[in-house]
């Protein structure tokens, strides 16, 4: 077996149907296996995969278990040399897994190789980045990560000037498509499902990285982005956008200690604070004025809601 394919599924039905299909036209010349691990859906995912792939293995949980925690249900049943973690809202393009394996393996020495993803067709995603620091939060806390983000020292974490058309190393690969060596895994240890969404591949290319193994981009891998995966309901909005200021914690107390935990919670909370006041004047400007709010207010809403648990640990 060359590839097991794991989709962690949650309430994207037909972003997953879509999905499914290109990955079976698209994929041809390798042995593989699709993996489904669904997380308590209440869209017909599950029904739609027993219907029109059959020959998906199927993990139905009775509740959301997180990205990480889901995909190591996969890792766990997997018999390809090489697995791949690949989003639910994504298309594959031609050949887009058949050009990481030879990739892999002509670079034995990596473990988690990256690919080229695409928004539209003239619009490349920024995936991949480097391993965040204290300068990198506070640069973005603070808005100079966007204000300059060709700046090789500002912008440096999301590494914007690099167009992503050529082969590199790089530090994390990004969860959307994760083409992950098996024999990396089983040394160093399947993802920490502590992380229940976001950060776990920066935590898992980290301890990749620690044990020696390299990461490594491929641009002619190439899939689509459609987006929408992450957020399957409006509900949800807000509690991700606490969990992920949850799993930035997570990560830094695990990998940088106690003192710069506390650095990175009170540069967040100090930076949402200042955000909140901001988009809290902007819908009082927007009201005077008879102005349409509904976006801000959602940017208020989610400020408020960072500050209320980076403060107070008071979760939505």
């Amino acid at each position: 077996m060359d590839v097991s394919v794991i989709i962690v599924n949650w309430n994207t039905r037909q972003l997953l149907f879509d999905c499914l299909k290109s990955l079976k036209d698209t994929t041809n010349n390798i042995i593989y296996e699709v993996i489904i691990v669904d997380n308590n859906s209440s869209d017909d995912s599950v029904e739609m995969v027993a219907e029109h792939f059959p020959d998906a293995n199927l993990i139905v949980n009775d509740k959301n278990l997180g990205f990480a925690a889901a995909n190591n249900q996969g890792i766990e049943i997997s018999q390809g040399r090489y697995v791949l973690l690949l989003n639910s809202d994504t298309v594959l393009y031609e050949g887009a897994i058949e050009k990481n394996v030879v990739y892999a393996d002509e670079n034995p020495d990596a473990a988690v190789f990256g690919c080229r993803v695409m928004n539209s067709l003239d619009d490349v995603d920024m995936t991949c980045f480097c391993f965040p620091t204290l300068r990198s939060l506070f640069f973005s806390i603070t808005g100079l990560e966007h204000a300059f983000k060709m700046n090789r020292l500002f912008g440096g974490e999301r590494m914007r000037w690099w167009p992503r058309d050529t082969f590199r190393k790089i530090d994390v690969v990004t969860g959307v498509y994760m083409f992950t060596r098996k024999r990396a895994i089983d040394e160093v240890g399947m993802m920490d499902d502590s992380f229940f969404f976001y950060y776990e591949e920066t935590d898992w290319c980290y301890r990749f990285a620690k044990a020696g193994w390299k990461r490594l981009f491929n641009p002619e891998a190439v899939i689509l982005h459609v987006g929408g995966g992450g957020q399957s309901s409006s509900n949800a909005a807000l509690k991700m956008f606490v969990q992920q200021q949850k799993s930035c914690l997570i990560y830094f107390k695990k990998h940088k200690g106690p003192l710069k935990t506390f650095i990175a919670r009170m540069l967040l909370a100090l930076g949402y604070a200042c955000r909140s006041i901001y988009w809290s004047s902007v819908i009082v400007c927007k009201k005077l004025i008879a102005a349409q709010t509904s976006h801000h207010i959602s940017n208020k809403m989610k400020t408020q809601a960072a500050v209320k648990y980076l403060l107070f640990g008071i979760e939505p």
